[in-house]
Parts: structure tokens; C-alpha cells; sequence
């Protein structure tokens, strides 16, 4: 049987265990699916389709029948009591053409929740890999620190054994501070990216104070021509041949419109007077003489001509889009390559160089002060890379959507074929 000292100590481990899993912050799939489930622009963007299904619901209803009542001489004994049931009926296809307006309505609010999970995973993908950077900049900060630390503790060495002037501490102290500040500076920004991160999420604080370590880099560049033979399949392009359908659909309804409906009327009046009754049926329809609603036919046609023109722009946009987003996202990648292979690599062996040298007495301490900064402007050029691509990545995917489905869809279509 367990004694209350292991009890206590297994309750402080599960404790610890379950405090840490709480600053555990989400992978990119667990923030990708916590926002596509609590963001609230995107909840707000899916009840579209349930009004455009009680428009479409309300289009296909038929009119009403109407009743009336109507007296002639009020007089009790000679006074005429007409009833009489009117049914409208719609001639030259109205209730269809209606229907198709409404369903062109559903088609489009589909259209715009698909664009805004586009939109809504592209900002997750930005500001998860912002974090991330905003992270890994802490970290890199906190190394340079650590380095003006090393720095200042030999340079003090230095001085106190006589072999250096005490103006070498003094800028070893200078640089310490430069260092705090930046740590400082950077942990601030990561708490500014985590909260940004935690609002796309749908939750008002971040709970979380880390990231899972993952790849930084957004991957290689895609084939332009490759993603401008998709360009009819983005949701942006599609929304707006769905504005021409629906501009088609109200061209045809207006037009519809131009036919007057007929009116059919059945009753019953009772004449008190002669103590009869007689039955009473009648017809009735508008004479389109002046109205024949020429001016909303123009209008939707005009419309229907304007969405086409709308359709053409958006495609001149998508491609020329593309191509600026898959340039930069190419041309980032060549500087991130760069500093992976060389140049970080470089900057860092000269560091160590001038800090080894310089506890030798071979170097000056500006040497290795110059080191050092050239070391952290690399680190953060490097950074400031990785944005530009990232940020070029989630450009295509707020066009494209999931690159990576995308490839997988294409790849089993032509399996199929």
C-alpha cells in the first residue's frame, strides 16, 4: 500500500505533468481545426447558406389565394353579399426563374465559405509560423546574450590581469545591455504573435506559452504554370462565374416579368332582395401597355455584363497574383538556402574565432564586438527570409487553398484518367 509521501508525490508529478501539457501550445493541424471551429467570421460566413436556403424555400413557394367579402346597398332587405376566391396565376415561367436566382444565391454562399476558410487558413498558417519565428527569435536572442555574457567575462579577465584597457569592459557591458534589451524586445513580440495566433483560434487569451518545435521553412516554390492551369479551380474564380450565373438567372427573371399573370376568381352572391343566389367566376389580367418592365431587363442585362467583366478581372488578378507570390516565395527560399549553408554557418565560426583570438590576445574586442553584430544581423536577415516566403506561401493557399490537397486531388484525378 502506497504511504501519503508517494501519494503526495505522484499527485505533484500528475499536477506538473497536466501544467505542462496547459503551456503545451497547438500544433499547426490543432490550430488549423480549432479555427475552422470556433473562429467567429467564419461561423458568421456559414450561415449565408442557411439564408440562401430560406430564400431558395421562399422562391418556390406559390402566391396565396385571396378572399373577399364585398356588400352592395347596405339596406337589410335589398342589400347584394358577394364571396369570392381569387387565385393568382404566374404565366412565362416566374416561380422557375425564381428558383434559379435562388439557387444561383446557394451556389455563391457555398462559393464564400469556401474563400473564407481559404482566407481563415492561410492567416492561421501566417500566424502560426509568426509565432513561431517570433519564438525561435527569443531563442536566438537569448544565444547572443549568452555570447556578450562570455564577451564581457573575458574582457574583465583580461583587464584584471593588465593585458587589456578597462574601455574593452566597459563596451562588453554596452553590449550586454544591447543584448537584454533585445531579449526583452523579443519576448514581447512572441507574446504579441501567441495572443494573435490564440484570436484566429476563436479564444480571447493565449493559454500557452511555447510552440511544438517544427519546420520553420514553408518548403519549395511551386511550378507557376503549374498553379496557373488551376486557376479556374480557386474559389475566387468560381465565385465569380457563379455571379454571371446568377446575373444570367436575373435576366431571365426579369425577362419573366414582362408577362402580365392571370388572375382566376370564383364566388357565390346572395340577393336578398329577389332571394337568389348566383355563382360568380371571372378573370382578370394586367394590360402591359406602358410597363413591360423594360427597364429591369436592361438593368440585369447590363448586370449580366458586368459580372463577365468581373469574372475576366479576377482572373487577370489570380495570375497576376501568382505569379508575384510564387516569385517572392522562390526567391526567399534562395536566401534561406543561402544562410543555411553559408552563411549563418560562416558568421557563427567567426564569432568563435574572434572570441578564441581574442582570449589569446590575438584579437581586439571590437573584433569581436563586429563579430557578434554581424552574427545577429545574419540571424535576423535570416528570419525576415523565412517571413517573406512564409508569408509568400500563405498567399498562394489564400488563392489556391491547401497546396498539399490541391497536388493530392491532381495526382488522383489523373490516376483516374
Amino acid at each position: 500500500m502506497p504511504t501519503p509521501r508517494k501519494i503526495v508525490m505522484l499527485c505533484l508529478l500528475l499536477a506538473a505533468s497536466v501544467s505542462a501539457q496547459a503551456e503545451q501550445g497547438p500544433s499547426l493541424p490543432e490550430a488549423l481545426a480549432a479555427a475552422f471551429a470556433n473562429n467567429p467570421e467564419l461561423a458568421a460566413a456559414g450561415r449565408e447558406i442557411g439564408i440562401a436556403e430560406g430564400e431558395r424555400r421562399q422562391a418556390g413557394l406559390i402566391p396565396n389565394p385571396e378572399l373577399s367579402w364585398e356588400v352592395e346597398d347596405t339596406r337589410r332587405d335589398t342589400s347584394t353579399t358577394t364571396v369570392t376566391l381569387s387565385q393568382p396565376l404566374e404565366l412565362g415561367g416566374k416561380r422557375g426563374a425564381r428558383i434559379a436566382v435562388a439557387g444561383s444565391g446557394q451556389a455563391i454562399a457555398q462559393l464564400e465559405l469556401e474563400r473564407q476558410r481559404n482566407a481563415l487558413r492561410a492567416d492561421v498558417v501566417q500566424a502560426f509560423h509568426a509565432a513561431l519565428r517570433a519564438q525561435t527569435a527569443v531563442e536566438l536572442a537569448q544565444q547572443s546574450q549568452a555570447l556578450t555574457e562570455r564577451g564581457l567575462r573575458v574582457a574583465q579577465g583580461r583587464v584584471s590581469a593588465g593585458q587589456s584597457s578597462p574601455v574593452e569592459a566597459t563596451r562588453a557591458q554596452v553590449q550586454l545591455a544591447q543584448a537584454q534589451a533585445e531579449v526583452r524586445r523579443a519576448q514581447t513580440q512572441q507574446t504579441v504573435a501567441y495572443q494573435a495566433l490564440a484570436r484566429l483560434t476563436g479564444s480571447p487569451l493565449a493559454t500557452f506559452n511555447q510552440l511544438p518545435a517544427t519546420e520553420l521553412s514553408p518548403g519549395a516554390a511551386p511550378d507557376t504554370d503549374s498553379l496557373l492551369d488551376k486557376v479556374e479551380q480557386t474559389a475566387d474564380w468560381r465565385l465569380a462565374a457563379a455571379q454571371i450565373e446568377r446575373g444570367e438567372a436575373s435576366l431571365g427573371s426579369e425577362k419573366a416579368q414582362r408577362i402580365p399573370n392571370l388572375t382566376v376568381s370564383v364566388g357565390s352572391q346572395y340577393s336578398r332582395e329577389d332571394r337568389e343566389r348566383v355563382n360568380v367566376v371571372g378573370l382578370s389580367m394586367p394590360l402591359p401597355l406602358f410597363d413591360r418592365n423594360q427597364g429591369n431587363v436592361l438593368a440585369a442585362a447590363r448586370r449580366a455584363d458586368q459580372a463577365r467583366d468581373l469574372r475576366n478581372a479576377v482572373e487577370l488578378r489570380l495570375r497576376s497574383e501568382t505569379r508575384s507570390a510564387v516569385s517572392q516565395w522562390r526567391t526567399a527560399m534562395q536566401e534561406v538556402d543561402a544562410y543555411d549553408r553559408a552563411i549563418l554557418p560562416s558568421a557563427q565560426q567567426a564569432v568563435d574565432t574572434a572570441t578564441r583570438g581574442f582570449e589569446m590576445g590575438k584579437f581586439a574586442f571590437l573584433d569581436v564586438l563586429d563579430a557578434q553584430r554581424t552574427l545577429i544581423e545574419a540571424r535576423g536577415l535570416y528570419l525576415d527570409a523565412l517571413a517573406t516566403a512564409t508569408n509568400a506561401r500563405a498567399q498562394v493557399e489564400r488563392l489556391y487553398g491547401d497546396l498539399d490537397g490541391l497536388n493530392t486531388q491532381s495526382s488522383s484525378r489523373s490516376t483516374h484518367e
